[in-house]
């Protein structure tokens, strides 16, 4: 086991002792199941998930529907399979889909849209990540013959790469609107969803109304160890089914992992809060570092992407030196690196990181 990022979690917290473990900020992803979803996977009651015979995914994509106001869900391994998935039951070889330019879907998912669903993406880069109508309008192909056809345009809240920012509903709202008097279907890119929706101080079930297919990550902010959810339509969720078949993802008696899902959907939400103020607690103190800057006009979530080209050395070597020191960060471009808080990091070991940041900054 890698000593600095695997330790042996403590039973009362089951969290990891702050003092013998890196402060892991590279993702949201990182986190360790707690005792209660440890407990529920121990106990959780399986069936075969194929033949839709285990009750505990059978009950986690009744409550994930409900959660979002829609007729069904569909429990797949990974938010990755559950965008192909979405792809794949709205679109057909050769068309195209429209997304933002760092877009998870495009950048971070293998090439799925086109290797797999056999699409090619359209892209349009905006600075804060959040698409309007009128930079979609201008990708969408004319009906005919000549070239391939729009069939989907997908959004992404929070928007990862842009550094979490939150798509406003009045924008999101209009650009299904005037999608759908096009013919388009539009899907949401929601793995961190609840985090947005935090932000935003609404449900879920209202921000995301007038999508035809959400996804949303178990995995990520809400702190489960594995799994990710597709909601919508009854009649899309049968189409998405046989696609996650054909992909690999027919999963036997996983309600050993749905049971740690349905805890992190009833309990984790309410706590998105503390990470967002920790995200923003951090970006400041990032910001009044040497060389160091933060559009903290972004910082909505809880994702830091900061440039530091004004230290004179790149973010790979600034990573890697703080990895030497126990602190955890992905390089995100040359001069760019991201920070991402979660229920694993508090407080204290935020500024344990920030110590040890500033001690490299002044070494150097």
């Amino acid at each position: 086991m890698n000593p600095i990022t695997a330790t042996q979690t403590t039973a009362e917290t089951g969290r990891q002792p702050a003092a013998t473990t890196a402060v892991d900020l590279r993702s949201d992803t990182v986190t360790r199941p707690t005792p209660e979803m440890r407990r529920a996977m121990a106990e959780a009651v399986v069936g075969d998930d194929v033949y839709g015979e285990d009750p505990t995914v059978n009950q986690l994509q009744a409550r994930a529907a409900e959660m979002f106001g829609r007729e069904a869900g569909l429990f797949v391994p990974s938010g990755s399979m559950g965008n192909l998935v979405a792809i794949k039951s709205w679109t057909h070889h050769g068309d195209e889909v429209v997304v933002e330019e760092r877009g998870h879907i495009f950048q971070y998912e293998m090439d799925s849209i086109s290797a797999v669903a056999g699409c090619m993406p359209r892209t349009a880069y905006v600075e804060d990540g959040i698409l309007t109508w009128d930079r979609i309008e201008p990708l969408i192909r004319p009906k005919g013959g000549l070239r391939a056809q729009t069939a989907l345009v997908s959004l992404e809240s929070s928007h990862n790469m842009a550094g979490g920012t939150v798509y406003p509903p009045e924008i999101s709202d209009d650009i299904c609107e005037r999608a759908h008097a096009l013919g388009l279907r539009v899907h949401l890119d929601g793995a961190r969803i609840f985090n947005a929706a935090t932000y935003l101080g609404r449900d879920v079930a209202a921000i995301t109304r007038k999508f035809d297919s959400v996804m949303f990550c178990f995995s990520k902010g809400l702190g489960a160890p594995v799994g990710s959810m597709l909601v919508g339509s009854r009649e899309f969720i049968d189409r998405a089914r046989t696609y996650r078949k054909l992909y690999g993802g027919g999963m036997r008696q996983v309600g050993v992992l749905a049971a740690a899902a349905l805890v992190a959907l009833e309990k984790s939400p309410s706590r998105l809060h503390e990470d967002h103020a920790n995200a923003r607690y951090l970006a400041e103190a990032l910001s009044r570092l040497p060389g160091i800057k933060v559009d903290l006009r972004k910082v909505q979530t809880n994702i830091i992407i900061f440039d530091v080209s004004g230290t004179g050395r790149t973010a790979a070597e600034i990573s890697a030196a703080l990895a030497k020191r126990n602190v955890l960060a992905n390089a995100t471009g040359k001069h760019a690196i991201r920070m991402v808080t979660h229920c694993d990091v508090d407080r204290p070991a935020i500024d344990r990181a920030l110590h040890e940041f500033r001690a490299l900054l002044s070494a150097a």
